[in-house]
């Protein structure tokens, strides 16, 4: 006989993937730009905005508080904030540092970016298309 007074347990959420993760190169420069800084800060802001030839640029900037609706991602010891309008351009992503003999920059290698320009500075992405 069943109980009808039986409480239904939650289910138990899988585990979330990062939205986005770092190489062991690009977490080590982010950590030595954050111990230079003139002052502490609470994270690397990354985002998505609308800009160049192919339509849309990666933002790294100096976050000095996280907002509230921030996704944070901690990685090999660096706190990462995501504004809420770029994980869904982001999920997914790993960010490199590379350094040639002409340059050094950071490299965002994104399963979601359908076009690039030939200068590599700005990118097409589609938002990732989440499972139900």
């Amino acid at each position: 006989m069943s109980d009808l007074h039986a409480v239904p347990q939650p289910r138990a959420r899988r585990p979330r993937p990062k939205v986005v993760t770092l190489t062991e190169r690009a977490a080590e420069r982010v950590r030595e730009i954050m111990d230079k800084a003139e002052k502490p800060y609470a994270g690397l802001r990354v985002g998505v905005k609308n800009g160049g030839c192919a339509g849309q640029e990666y933002v790294l900037e100096y976050a000095e508080t996280a907002d509230p609706l921030d996704e944070v991602v901690e990685d090999k010891g660096v706190r990462i904030l995501i504004e809420p309008k770029a994980v869904l351009f982001l999920l997914g992503t790993e960010i490199d540092y590379e350094t040639t003999r002409l340059a050094a920059k950071f490299v965002f290698r994104n399963p979601n970016e359908t076009d690039a320009c030939g200068c590599g500075e700005s990118v097409t992405i589609q938002p990732a298309k989440l499972d139900s």
